[in-house]
């Protein structure tokens, strides 16, 4: 007879966990910087670190500044660091149809971020939720709206930040953020928009009726299935409609309202490449003209050989205290030429890829279908690097200033098996639907039919949503 026992075991497994040293963390925060916000970095790192020189170019010297993309321009004796390009990628968020032309888009000198992040200064914070609150301010889109989930931004913080936080402690800190002004602001969602702008109103104008809408009834506005809400309410219809009125009134974008409010005071933005096209040859150059160049401060070099030369306890001080100095200032260096030669690869990367576009003078229809991955395989780095580099950064070209996120795009399988990019379809969509005749718009199933007559081949619910990234609404409410 077989006895039930209870046997306790013991195992050992083996865990691989990656934690980032201080010189790659570095290195990471360093790529995610524009051209401008280099500037200032190196500028303040200069002032902090005695050890560490900027060499002004001298005034009108255009030699000195002319090949700011070499590498030797960083001048030290440090050895390039490299870092392991193995972090993990935290999503990337590419809209298709960004604002390209002839003319050079401006940003405001006072954003709407600085704009909160002195209303985050007034309150009382302890240390990680200063870093938290300004993650969440930085994290937030043109429209003033937080996309990015809270878990996303919690790995973020842990990964780059050392903050050990939950998504309940960013939560907490979010909502300090929305109730910052204008209302809205820090919204996870348009319908949350609303409805921090109608509890901010709610002490002077009862707005009950508004928020049941808004919270029970959402899917019924948004889709303007108006009609249907007096019954569903148990409501006037009259009552309802003015209801209705006020939120539409009620402003979608809190953030681009504070960027207009501050906006008087406007800066070209600077670009971080030139592209250079003559012909079929097409040159690239990272535009560091405003950054100056570093390098190790002699002075503080000879200190540190004449202190390690002494036995005393003071100099062994001193000289401990000289090189904690020197090395800071090398890693800077160092980190500084690793940005500049990865912004440089990926670039010349995304030019090799989209080498027709370039030559061609622009035209949209000879851009490749290309992700990040293809770039990541390209340079060899990671795709989480890739993504840094093309999130915040622009190039100029002949014909205008493009953000690097406009050269990405997915592609599209024809019917003959040619693969062709998004933006051919996202482009022959657009062109049925401003052509159609606006008293019977096409239905989703005609575009359907309609495109697969140009040659793509696509399910009506495919149509659907490339229709919904074109922010162009559904047939019903197309119609005049």
């Amino acid at each position: 007879m077989i006895k039930n026992s209870l046997i306790q075991t013991q195992s050992q497994t083996q865990i691989q966990t990656q934690t980032l040293s201080p010189q790659q963390v570095l290195v990471v925060r360093l790529l995610e910087l524009t051209t401008v916000e280099l500037e200032d970095r190196v500028r303040s790192e200069v002032m902090d670190n005695p050890a560490l020189e900027s060499v002004e170019p001298e005034q009108g010297s255009l030699d000195s500044i002319a090949d700011s993309s070499h590498e030797d321009n960083m001048l030290n004796s440090a050895d390039d660091y490299r870092t392991e390009e193995d972090v993990p990628e935290y999503g990337w968020d590419y809209r298709p149809g960004g604002t390209v032309s002839g003319e050079i888009p401006v940003g405001a000198d006072l954003s709407f971020g600085d704009t909160l992040l002195e209303q985050l200064g007034e309150l009382t914070l302890t240390a990680d939720e200063a870093v938290i609150g300004e993650y969440l301010i930085g994290s937030l889109e043109e429209d003033g709206l937080l996309h990015k989930p809270l878990a996303e931004i919690v790995d973020e913080l842990s990964i780059y930040y050392g903050v050990d936080c939950n998504e309940e402690s960013v939560g907490r800190v979010l909502g300090m953020i929305q109730t910052f002004e204008p209302a809205g602001i820090g919204a996870t969602s348009l319908q949350e928009c609303l409805l921090l702008q109608l509890e901010r109103i709610e002490s002077q104008h009862d707005v009950s009726l508004h928020k049941r809408i808004v919270s029970e009834f959402y899917s019924y506005f948004s889709k303007k299935h108006w009609d249907a809400l007096p019954e569903k309410l148990g409501v006037d219809a009259t009552e309802c409609r003015e209801a209705i009125n006020d939120i539409v009134r009620l402003n979608p974008r809190p953030g681009a309202a504070l960027a207009e409010s501050v906006g008087f005071n406007r800066q070209q933005i600077i670009p971080d490449f030139t592209i250079d096209i003559q012909g079929e040859s097409v040159s690239v150059t990272l535009n560091n003209m405003f950054v100056p160049e570093l390098r190790v401060s002699n002075e503080y070099q000879e200190m540190l050989d004449e202190q390690a030369q002494s036995s005393s306890a003071e100099s062994k001080a001193a000289a401990q205290f000289l090189k904690q100095k020197i090395d800071s200032a090398k890693g800077f260096i160092s980190a500084v030429k690793q940005r500049e030669k990865t912004l440089l690869d990926t670039m010349k990367a995304i030019v090799k890829v989209q080498k027709p576009f370039f030559v061609s003078g622009g035209d949209e229809a000879l851009l490749k279908p290309m992700i990040l991955e293809d770039i990541a395989k390209e340079t060899g780095y990671d795709i989480s690097t890739i993504s840094r580099v093309s999130n915040s950064k622009y190039a100029q070209l002949p014909w205008g200033i493009f953000p690097l996120k406009y050269f990405f795009n997915d592609g599209v399988t024809m019917s003959d098996g040619a693969e062709i990019s998004v933006r051919e379809l996202y482009r022959s969509l657009r062109e049925l639907v401003d052509n159609e005749d606006k008293n019977s718009p096409l239905t989703d199933n005609e575009l359907m039919e309609k495109l697969q007559e140009q040659g793509f081949t696509m399910a009506r619910r495919t149509v659907a949503k490339y229709r919904e990234q074109l922010h162009i609404p559904v047939a019903r409410l197309r119609k005049e």
